[in-house]
């Protein structure tokens, strides 16, 4: 199993798992189920630890940079995805609900009813609660950012850079590597139920609008940096090719910076900013993540008839905003790092309605990252004209030209 991705894994956790709940006796179900509602009940305690890890470790590190590069990047970072994660609702909204007919509604909620519980229960509580976990991590932060800056605060950064590290082995070798088993005993239930065949044929029409969303907005992207700078978006979208299916190959987005290195500099970014602005937009930027999760939010919600109202949906983007800024360091990606935040649109993390978030967010994960590096160039185009012109004044910069046919 180690030798399949977790991508593979995932798709057949939830064949067999549909298999399961229906040709298999109940006892045999529920034993899946009870392995899915203990594995919820530990990822419930680990979440508030790992909010503190990664977004105290994140924002600390958003401290160190360049002054005023450092704020516009992780500002138009910010921005960009916003506006992805709206665009991405508004996309839902005006189309998801034609693919979700009132008899799938009602299959899913009625089949709710033939639920099955777990044989027995582990009792674990969080040790604090996420909200509390939220202003901790945002207060120590800020502060050990502030204190690095005064020469201080090395010791707490060395303690929550190595409490990072010790969260990310336990998703590593805990909670990722049990995430395909946890998906199998939720849809083993849902199969059970009866529900199963209606999530599916509503799944698959979700994937293809989330892709072509994708395309859209780093296309859209690029067309706004070449306008502002003069060169011509279609070179640098072509340029960017290489980039963009290497990230969906390795589904990492700090695997792919070597290669969105070289995409930058072929697009005419400076070497000083493209070095500076790629990396931190692989940590910072996540427009193609946010997309895919404000539509898988969408669906779930809809899917469960609760309150999917924009008012609601873009607190949870706001939030995200920020906080997937842990997103690159946890195995998982972004959906990782939402989970701890979906009560603010009523999922419960442990849920069956969030291994559902998982499921689907997981299967298209590589497409999501290669939207996020893609962005990144377009930001870091837009980036090297504003740092050079506006920061630093030079009047008579002009931008590097695209180089059209790049040997590499």
């Amino acid at each position: 199993m180690k030798k399949i991705g977790l991508i593979p894994r995932m798709i057949l956790g939830i064949v067999v798992g549909i298999l399961v709940g229906l040709y298999l006796p109940e006892s045999i179900v529920r034993i899946t189920v009870t392995f899915s509602t203990i594995f919820g009940s530990f990822l419930n305690f680990i979440i508030p630890l790992m909010i503190l890890a990664f977004v105290t470790k994140g924002i600390a590190d958003l401290g160190e940079g360049a002054g005023k590069l450092l704020a516009i990047t992780v500002l138009l970072a910010y921005l960009s995805t916003l506006i992805g994660g709206s665009l991405s609702y508004f996309m839902a909204n005006a189309i998801f609900p034609s693919f979700i007919s009132p008899e799938q509604v009602e299959a899913i909620k009625g089949a709710d009813a033939n639920k099955l519980t777990a044989f027995f229960e582990v009792p674990l509580s969080p040790f604090f609660d996420v909200t509390s976990a939220i202003i901790f991590a945002f207060m120590m932060g800020i502060t050990i950012s502030w204190l690095r800056k005064t020469s201080q605060g090395d010791i707490l950064y060395k303690a929550i850079s190595e409490f990072n590290i010790i969260i990310t082995k336990v998703l590593a070798a805990a909670i990722v590597p049990l995430l395909p088993f946890f998906i199998l005993g939720n849809f083993a239930n849902m199969a059970y139920q009866g529900s199963v065949f209606a999530v599916l044929s509503i799944f698959w029409k979700i994937f293809l609008c989330i892709i072509a969303l994708h395309l859209i907005y780093v296309s859209v992207l690029f067309i706004i940096s070449g306008s502002y700078t003069g060169k011509n978006p279609f070179a640098m979208i072509k340029n960017q090719v290489r980039g963009y299916f290497t990230a969906v190959g390795t589904q990492s987005s700090a695997a792919t910076i070597p290669v969105n290195l070289q995409c930058a500099t072929n697009n005419g970014v400076s070497r000083e900013i493209s070095e500076f602005v790629i990396p931190l937009g692989a940590t910072v930027h996540m427009p193609g993540s946010m997309i895919t999760i404000t539509a898988c939010t969408f669906t779930i919600l809809t899917m469960y008839n609760m309150d999917h109202s924009y008012g609601l949906i873009i607190r949870l983007i706001a939030i995200l905003g920020i906080a997937m800024v842990a997103a690159p360091g946890a195995p998982g990606g972004a959906v990782m790092s939402a989970l701890p935040f979906l009560p603010v649109v009523g999922i419960a993390p442990e849920s069956a309605m969030a291994s559902l978030l998982i499921s689907l967010y997981l299967t298209q994960d590589s497409f999501g990252t290669a939207a996020n590096i893609s962005g990144d160039t377009a930001i870091a185009v837009a980036v090297d004209k504003i740092y050079n012109q506006k920061i630093l004044g030079n009047k008579d910069w002009k931008p590097n030209p695209v180089i059209t046919n790049p040997e590499n």
